[in-house]
Formats: structure tokens, C-alpha cells, sequence
């Protein structure tokens, strides 16, 4: 959520940002202005008239205590009507606390001013690429027919058991999803980042603070009896650890990672772009989050770009790293680079990360303040990224391994895997 104090002292520049994420209603900003003015003059209508009462109160007992009885009816008589006055005033300024925070819900975050113009992902600017494009025989094929060959991931039978988006993996389609998360969990301790295992369901008050609700309302799927989402990422039970705290400079940043399954609904979600692997209602996924004071974010959010970006190096992948346009960041980043990994046999990129900061815009919900070395009170920025999202990952590691052989391991993964190559004979 916008901070109103950066409404009022920076309207030109939400105005032009939030213009940049093609937000339809910039006329809502002068609303809000406009209501804060109001409410800005009630308040100080109703301290006047709190200062009145106070007044009147104390020449109450003083005049009690002179036993100058009537004199004190008298002044009772006029408290009864300030009273009255200062209650009306509170439910005016509760009425326009209500409006301003209804209209800040709805404002997306402002992109920071590197963001590029633009409407969709066509627009988005790719920054940097790496590794090299397999080179596959005309027989190749896609993820899904190799796991159907190898006996790796079973999409009929998770329809059959669920619905459609939720796959079984088997054999060594399973140990190759979990060699995958032990890696990554693994590499993110390494670079010193405390693991998490949160919950994954969350109550409303955790969905609205890291900015799910109200704008993903339709894209989580809820226990209504519970009252309780389940998670679409980890970012959400994570950065909730954090809600209502003052944290003190000298502990920043926090680095936390967690790995869960995540669970989006995907409505209208259709055609070749959902087949197999490459858009599930459930999947696995590595977090990292970070807690940043708001002079570092930005540094960090590029040493946490490195950082994704060395796991698909060490992965064997050739990757592309892409800054999002204004059209294509979410509501609540302020910048996002996604990255993309290519998928031979399906000859695309196919997203695998999206790392993103914030800025205060999460921390603003969730009151997650920081205590500076001279005694201020500001609040955080937060950062998060995949590190990584798993199916697209091992879609593509299927792919791009392929051999009339079997499906080679990387070599990363060896260790976890314990073996070189799956085959359709059992491993070698």
C-alpha cells in the first residue's frame, strides 16, 4: 500500500508511475488528497473541541471543590453538547479513513523509474542471456511425452485422482523433484539465507499484507469453513513472520528460504502453453525473501538476481534474464526481473523465476517498520524471489537432456540423484 505522506509530498511521480502500470482511475490520487485534507481539518476541529472539554473538565473539579455547585451544573450542561460534537466529529473522520483506505487498497504499487514503458511481456527488455541452445534430433520430444516413456510424472492419474494441473510424480521423476529442492535449499544455506518450513495456509490479514488480496482474490483457492487461503508462494507465510515488527538496523538485511507446494487456481488458463508441466494448479517451489532497509534494497536486489542466476548456470540451462515493463509488473513490485529458461523440444522460454522488490509497499500493510541506528522509525523494503519454481525447471531439464540413450543428469545433481542417466530400463 502506498504511504499517504508519499501521495501528498510525490504526487506527480505516483501519478506517472502508476500510468506506467496502465492503472485506469489516476483520478482516484486527487480523491484521496482531497479526502486527507478533509480528514486533516476534522481532526483538528475535533482536538480544538477536545481541548475545550478539557478545559471546561478542569474548571468542573475546581469549582466542585469551591463547592460552587450551580456554577458547576452549568458547565456540565455545556460538556454534554462538546460531547456530542466530538463524537460526531470521530465518526466523520472514521468515515473518511474508511474512503482513503478503500481507495489505497486498490492503487498498485508505484515501478521504480528504471521500470520500461510497456503493456504486456512482448515489451518487457531482456537484459542478459547465457548458456547455449541444444542442439536436438528431428525425434525429440516434448516434457510429457518423456515422462510418459519413462515413467516419471503421471498426468491422467493425478486428473483421476484430483483434476487436471495436479501430477504424480513416480520413480525417478519423483527423486529428481526432490534433488532439485534439496539443492536449492542446500545452495540458498550456503549463501546465508535461514530456512523457513512456514505453514501453508494463511488467515486474510497474511493474504492482504503481502498484497494477494484484494487483487488475487480469484487466483487462490479458500477453505471457506476455516475461513483460510492456501498459499500461492512462500512469500506470503515468510514475509508474515514479520508483520507488526520493529526490527533494528543492525540486523538487516534478513535473509529467510523456504521451501512448499504452491496452489493457484490458474482461472482461464488454457491451450499449448498449459500442457504438462508448464502451468499446474499445484507445484513446488523454493523462496527466498529478504528484509532490506530501504537504502540497500536495490543493491540487493541485484545480488539476489546473481544469486538465481548461478543456480541455472550450475542447472546447465541456457537462460535469458528479463526486465519487466510497467504493464507487466505485478501490483505490488516496484521492479521485477524474470527469468527464462529455453525448452528445446518445445523451442520457448519458458519462465522458471520472477525476483522482485517491493519497496515499502508491503511493509506499509503489514506495519514491518525498521529502527534506525538514530532513533527513527521507518519502514522496511522487502524483496522475494523463485529460487527456484520446479516444474518449468524439470521440464526443460527433461527436454534439453534427452539422448537416444536416456535423459542425462546434470552434473550438479548427480549427488542428490545418484546416478548419470535415467533410462527406460531403471538408471545408469
Amino acid at each position: 500500500m502506498i504511504p499517504i505522506s508519499t501521495i501528498r509530498t510525490e504526487t506527480e511521480r505516483v501519478k506517472k508511475g502508476l500510468k506506467k502500470k496502465n492503472f485506469p482511475n489516476l483520478e482516484l490520487i486527487d480523491e484521496i488528497i482531497q479526502l486527507d485534507n478533509q480528514k486533516r481539518q476534522q481532526q483538528t476541529n475535533r482536538d480544538e473541541l477536545q481541548k475545550q472539554l478539557n478545559d471546561l473538565s478542569r474548571q468542573i473539579g475546581t469549582l466542585i471543590k469551591e463547592k460552587k455547585n450551580i456554577e458547576a451544573e452549568k458547565l456540565k450542561n455545556d460538556t454534554f453538547f462538546l460531547k456530542q460534537e466530538i463524537q460526531e466529529k470521530e465518526s466523520i473522520l472514521k468515515d473518511l479513513e474508511n474512503r482513503i483506505n478503500e481507495i489505497l487498497i486498490l492503487l498498485p504499487n508505484v515501478p521504480h523509474e528504471s521500470v520500461p514503458d510497456g503493456y504486456s511481456s512482448q515489451d518487457n527488455i531482456i537484459v542478459k542471456g547465457g548458456g547455449e541452445l541444444p542442439k536436438l534430433d528431428c525425434k525429440a520430444k516434448p516434457h510429457w511425452e518423456l515422462a510418459e516413456d519413462y515413467d516419471l510424472i503421471d498426468f491422467a492419474l493425478g486428473a483421476k485422482i484430483t483434476g487436471t494441473g495436479f501430477p504424480v510424480y513416480k520413480s525417478w521423476g519423483a527423486k529428481l523433484e526432490r534433488a532439485l529442492i534439496q539443492f536449492f535449499l542446500d545452495k540458498a544455506w550456503d549463501h546465508g539465507y535461514v530456512e523457513i518450513w512456514p505453514p501453508i495456509l494463511v488467515n486474510e490479514a497474511s493474504a492482504f499484507a503481502t498484497g494477494q488480496l484484494p487483487d488475487k482474490d480469484g487466483q487462490m483457492y479458500y477453505i471457506n469453513l476455516d475461513e483460510l487461503y492456501i498459499i500461492p508462494t512462500a512469500e506470503v507465510p515468510i514475509t508474515n513472520i514479520y508483520r507488526d515488527t520493529i526490527i533494528a538496523e543492525d540486523d538487516l538485511p534478513i535473509k529467510n528460504v523456504a521451501y512448499t507446494p504452491c496452489f493457484r487456481r490458474e482461472a482461464g488458463s488454457y491451450g499449448k502453453d498449459v500442457r504438462g508441466l508448464n502451468r499446474l494448479h499445484q507445484f513446488d517451489k523454493i523462496e527466498i525473501v529478504q528484509i532490506a532497509h530501504p537504502d540497500k534494497s536495490y543493491q540487493i536486489l541485484e545480488e539476489m538476481v546473481c544469486y538465481v542466476e548461478s543456480l541455472v548456470q550450475a542447472l546447465e540451462l541456457p537462460y535469458r534474464i528479463v526486465k519487466l515493463c510497467g504493464g507487466d509488473l505485478s501490483f505490488t513490485s516496484a521492479l521485477t526481473y524474470d527469468f527464462e529458461v529455453f525448452s528445446a523440444a518445445q523451442k520457448r522460454w519458458l519462465e522458471v523465476s520472477s525476483v522482485s522488490n517491493f519497496e515499502n509497499f508491503q511493509a506499509n500493510r503489514m506495519k514491518l517498520r525498521i529502527k534506525t541506528n538514530m532513533g527513527k522509525t521507518i519502514l522496511a523494503h522487502t524483496l522475494n524471489g523463485s529460487a527456484l519454481a520446479l516444474p518449468r525447471i524439470l521440464a526443460a531439464l527433461l527436454e534439453n537432456n534427452q539422448t537416444p540413450n536416456g535423459i542425462k543428469i546434470p552434473k550438479i545433481l548427480v549427488k542428490y540423484m545418484g546416478i548419470e542417466m535415467i533410462n527406460k530400463f531403471g538408471s545408469i
